[in-house]
């Protein structure tokens, strides 16, 4: 593989969750971003206290995020074979963290949309 492309990228994608569950989640997730972004315009201001929520909800982001990968590629810690897969494991991580905290916090805001401050 000479050459890193976004069709590259893609079908290793489906390779390693199969079709129907990658355009699912990205299907998901592209429902949960615009639902992020309405709550931000609705609401005009951070409620803090589903910031806090949202922030504390991270490390089961993270934690899912890497089990669901290893998971889905039949592999475990004992895999970690250098410093690029920790480099993966890391940035699996930081994306499930940061997808649960938008995920809290939109839906705090639409379940509940009564304070923000």
């Amino acid at each position: 593989m000479k050459d890193l492309t976004f069709e590259t990228l893609i079908a290793v994608f489906e390779e390693i969750f199969g079709t129907g569950l990658f355009w699912a989640m990205v299907g998901i997730a592209g429902v949960v971003t615009l639902a992020y972004l309405y709550v931000l315009i609705r609401d005009r201001a951070v409620s803090w206290r589903k910031f806090l929520w949202a922030q504390l909800s991270m490390p089961v982001g993270a934690i899912g995020a890497v089990l669901f990968v290893q998971k889905m590629t039949r592999s475990g810690f004992a895999d970690i074979g250098g410093p690029i897969d920790v480099i993966v494991l890391l940035a699996v991580a930081v994306a499930g963290a940061i997808g649960i905290a938008i995920l809290v916090y939109t839906l705090e805001s639409l379940l509940r949309r009564s304070e923000a401050g």
